[in-house]
């Protein structure tokens, strides 16, 4: 049974993920900063399929709550073999219009958080000569959005460190990679209206919007043993929108 860190699981992309991981029989690690009864629900309805779970609160963009969360992980578990950095937020501005707290948000939470975590998880990694860590971007990481440049620049920012981060770990025995997740029906683009995803589905080559599904099963794929010789890659989970 691996032990398995989702940071921003209580809903969407991370919730899924913490589906796809108990459902393999892993001990599932459910990170959260507000959503406090939607993590405990998850947790509940895990464990009443008889599946390990367990929810742990902390603010993954202050690097306290970040320490004290993996003290905690490894006073509960011992180690942790999965990293997932999901946490993250959006918004839709102008690029004039963004305020330094803005800006300062936005990189706290989608880029420094992932700094944080990655930080906290490798040591006991690199002692155990064994670990995955996941980090969610963005296809807008990769090619950038109109409205959307400090998200866009955070994002970016998880794929340079990841990369980076791959090629330091290699010879640890830990991969790092990315997955850049495109159009996903969640609460963070329930902004769009249905007349918005049908304009993205057209614009997309399969024709289609993503499920949170639909990036779980990328994450698990990259978690798994026989990806050991994957690492420093970004998987674009959004159906040809990005080639």
């Amino acid at each position: 049974m691996r032990n398995v860190l989702i940071t921003g699981a209580s809903r969407g992309i991370g919730s899924e993920c913490a589906k796809a991981f108990a459902s393999l029989g892993d001990n599932v690690i459910i990170n959260y900063c507000n959503s406090q009864a939607a993590a405990e629900k998850l947790c509940s309805e895990l464990k009443a399929q008889g599946l390990s779970a367990s929810c742990i609160k902390a603010d993954v963009s202050d690097p306290k709550m970040v320490k004290a969360m993996f003290c905690e992980i490894e006073k509960d578990f011992g180690h942790l073999d999965v990293l997932v950095n999901n946490a993250g937020i959006a918004q839709t501005k102008l690029f004039t219009d963004i305020t330094d707290e803005d800006w300062q948000r936005m990189i706290q939470t989608n880029l420094s958080s992932v700094f944080y975590c990655c930080r906290a998880a490798l040591s006991p990694m690199i002692r155990r000569h064994s670990g995955r860590i996941i980090n969610i971007s963005s296809m807008w990481g990769q090619v950038g959005g109109s409205c959307e440049v400090h998200y866009s620049a955070a994002k970016a920012g998880v794929i340079g460190l990841t990369k980076a981060l791959a090629k330091e770990e290699g010879l640890s025995g830990i991969t790092v990679n990315c997955v850049a997740p495109g159009v996903i029906r969640t609460d963070m683009t329930s902004n769009l209206s249905e007349e918005d995803f049908c304009a993205l589905a057209e614009e997309t080559p399969t024709g289609t919007t993503g499920t949170p599904k639909d990036v779980a099963n990328a994450v698990v794929f990259l978690a798994a043993p026989e990806s050991g010789f994957i690492t420093g890659q970004v998987i674009s989970v959004s159906g040809g929108f990005v080639v």
